[in-house]
């Protein structure tokens, strides 16, 4: 799919698009740069648009915190393949130990990691959002039919709505 054979979002349409897809998906991959390459994980990301704050739980071992440290600036891609529908958002990232706000955002799957909230072990990150982008995708069924007019047409198929923004 490229930009060509997309129409454009609304820039306040694809602000809210961004926000909701982001905090439906959950699990993004969170990327950063160590100054030689790119690293990705998946984590789960604590939405607060309120806040214009996006949370991650981690651990205090582990590369992502030196890298974020040295190269503050990240990425985080969501991707609901089946509704054919991605977000990606850039922004600051920073470390912290704010027990109080680990503590609002523990939940019952981070026992997976941790015992519990007041784990020394746990570390903060919050990602204060810079801008991003959104494509939202018809579904398979009107993708496919989509392009089968098109290739019958000689016509560029409408492949969905894309908008990248300022957050």
């Amino acid at each position: 799919m490229t930009e060509e054979n997309n129409h454009t979002l609304p820039a306040g349409e694809a602000i809210d698009r961004i926000w909701e897809l982001a905090e439906k998906i959950d699990i993004c991959m969170f990327t950063t740069w160590d100054g030689k390459q790119q690293r990705s994980r998946p984590m789960s990301a604590r939405v607060r648009r309120e806040e214009h704050a996006i949370y991650f739980l981690t651990d205090l071992e582990g590369h992502k915190l030196t890298e974020i440290e040295k190269y503050p600036h990240v990425s985080l891609a969501w991707a609901d393949n089946g509704g054919h529908k991605y977000a990606v958002i850039a922004g600051e990232a920073e470390v912290l130990n704010d027990r109080a706000k680990i503590a609002e955002l523990w939940e019952k799957f981070d026992k997976a990691w941790w015992d519990d909230e007041n784990d020394p072990q746990i570390r903060l990150l919050k990602v204060t959002p810079d801008d991003g982008e959104v494509w939202d995708s018809p579904n398979m069924v009107v993708a496919t039919a989509k392009m089968l007019v098109a290739a019958a047409t000689g016509a560029k198929p409408d492949m969905g709505a894309n908008a990248k923004v300022d957050l």
